[in-house]
């Protein structure tokens, strides 16, 4: 998968460089550009917002930066346009696991007031938020997104397995883990995980799952 990120503050992506989005770039399983908005503006103090026409508080991001970056990537056409935004839909797994059959996304990050609406019509498939809360930027939106899609290409985890084994798989929050040492200061690993019946702990994985999901998220159950 390749995802194309425009922003314009492309230093503060260093945290997709490391960990296992990190690895899975080296091993060519994934990759992610950052584009510098900026490097495509026409104006020569290298200007990307203005005042928005009608009035109002704060500047917006102007379109022909914008336009031209995100058509200067190969392939921009074919590839699944979406702008971070808080008016856009909450992201959830089901999106995720969407997004990730895509090839190629292009993750726009609007900052300041937003951007300018010509450019939502123009060439955005999907406008996501990650809450009902605003930030600053698109920037820790995109992180986000960027992250819980690379989970399900191939290559980017351990096992293929564990995207789909975990808590909002299923609409059902994840069961308890435990590893070494089985007695942590007198509390000890339940008796069933190191039973070696593989039966007794799927169906103490099911019952726990449900358990923590009707005490904690029981607005998932409804689903």
């Amino acid at each position: 998968m390749k995802i194309d990120i425009l922003t314009l503050f492309p230093e503060m992506f260093v945290p997709l460089k490391t960990s296992l989005l990190g690895k899975a770039q080296d091993k060519h399983a994934l990759t992610i550009n950052v584009i510098d908005i900026r490097d495509y503006t026409k104006d020569k103090h290298k200007k990307c917002d203005d005042y928005p026409f009608g009035g109002g508080v704060g500047m917006l991001m102007t379109p022909q930066p914008i336009y031209d970056a995100m058509t200067s990537i190969e392939g921009y056409e074919k590839a699944h346009k979406v702008y971070m935004s808080p008016k856009g839909k909450t992201l959830s797994q089901a999106t995720v696991k969407e997004l990730s059959n895509y090839e190629h996304l292009i993750l726009l990050c609007g900052h300041y007031e937003g951007v300018d609406q010509r450019i939502i019509d123009m060439l955005i498939d999907e406008e996501i938020s990650i809450g009902d809360y605003v930030l600053t930027g698109g920037e820790l939106p995109a992180m986000v997104l960027t992250d819980c899609v690379a989970r399900f290409v191939p290559g980017v985890l351990g096992k293929s397995e564990s995207a789909e084994d975990e808590t909002f798989s299923n609409n059902m929050l994840e069961y308890p883990q435990y590893t070494r040492p089985q007695n942590f200061m007198g509390h000890e690993v339940p008796e069933v995980l190191v039973s070696g019946d593989h039966k007794k702990v799927d169906e103490w994985r099911k019952k726990e799952s449900k358990r923590l999901t009707e005490q904690k998220r029981p607005d998932l159950l409804k689903k």
